[in-house]
């Protein structure tokens, strides 16, 4: 009895992995025959978990999704990865979620071994989580717009704008970027024919979903990189572009996705993409860099640069 419940813990592990598994191939990796592969499979029917199974030479097995969730056979790594996972969302940006997270966590705890839970441990004693003093999304809302852009439904909600505005827009959402801080839903807005970058918690969603779409074809780079360059430039006064004097690596370090973009263009020099309402805030963050630089665009940040330079010449007065 004992070798079979450990077989039949082992077969539900494989059955977990999302993909189609063969009589032949399961009964290589349990070392049995294919009969007994089949009465284990009934056995796991018998206890409610959904196996589904389709005939044929390249038929096979697959769990399916249940009326219940079954329990979870992981591995030493994907248990961590889970508990990480918990304790991040339990001080993160999804309102309502942390106090379930923990819940969560404390069971997982529990079940841990002992190696993987002085893992956990360690990991939670030196880690401190800064708790976020912005906008938060509901976790709901998230499970909605995501159902969304699975299923191709269009989206119906009251959006507000940075300045305080409000209008109602009807999206064909493509996916959500999240950059650590915020939630983004990239989308076809209907009414203006083009792609829009939105911030999930400023969406007041209109549910039911509406009708299926088509899916277009996606921006250029993605979702993730239309967010980007619409949260680093789009959203701003000014877009500069500057060449600067040093590899690509030694800049990115201090760019994010949320200030804007590098790329190399060769060896010793890199385009740095930004934007700001503030040409002062442009110049003194383009000197921060400690690096010597090319102003592209605008001509405006170009003019300014003469105006800065005064000014900390004046406030520098004469060498000593």
């Amino acid at each position: 009895m004992k070798e079979t419940s450990a077989r039949l813990l082992r077969l539900l592990g494989l059955l977990q992995v999302p993909r189609e598994w063969t009589g032949t191939l399961l009964a290589e990796r349990l070392d049995v025959d294919v009969r007994t592969v089949r009465r284990d499979v009934d056995k796991l029917r018998s206890l409610g978990y959904p196996v589904h199974s389709t005939p044929g030479v390249t038929g096979g097995y697959k769990l399916g999704a249940g009326a219940a969730l079954p329990p979870l056979l992981l591995d030493d790594d994907e248990a961590v990865a889970v508990a990480v996972g918990l304790r991040t969302a339990a001080g993160g940006t999804v309102a309502g979620i942390e106090e379930t997270s923990v819940r969560a966590l404390v069971k997982l705890e529990q079940v841990l071994p002992n190696r993987l839970r002085r893992r956990v441990a360690a990991l939670g004693a030196a880690t401190a989580t800064l708790v976020n003093r912005g906008p938060t999304v509901d976790a709901d809302d998230l499970s909605a717009v995501a159902a969304a852009c699975r299923d191709h439904e269009r989206l119906r909600f009251d959006y507000t704008t940075g300045g305080g505005e409000s209008a109602r827009r009807l999206v064909e959402p493509l996916g959500m970027v999240h950059t650590g801080r915020r939630w983004y839903l990239v989308a076809w807005d209907t009414d203006r024919d083009d792609w829009r970058t939105f911030r999930v918690d400023r969406m007041t969603l209109k549910l039911p979903a509406g009708p299926r779409f088509t899916p277009r074809e996606p921006p250029e780079g993605g979702a993730a990189a239309f967010a980007q360059r619409g949260i680093s430039t789009g959203a701003y006064r000014y877009r500069a572009t500057v060449r600067l004097h040093a590899p690509v690596d030694d800049v990115a370090q201090w760019v994010s996705p949320a200030t804007g973009t590098v790329e190399a263009i060769d060896e010793h020099t890199c385009l740095f993409v930004t934007g700001s309402n503030s040409l002062d805030a442009l110049g003194v963050w383009l000197g921060a860099f400690g690096v010597d630089f090319d102003v592209l665009e605008p001509p405006e940040l170009l003019e300014h640069l003469h105006v800065l330079a005064a000014r900390f010449t004046r406030a520098a007065g004469p060498p000593p």
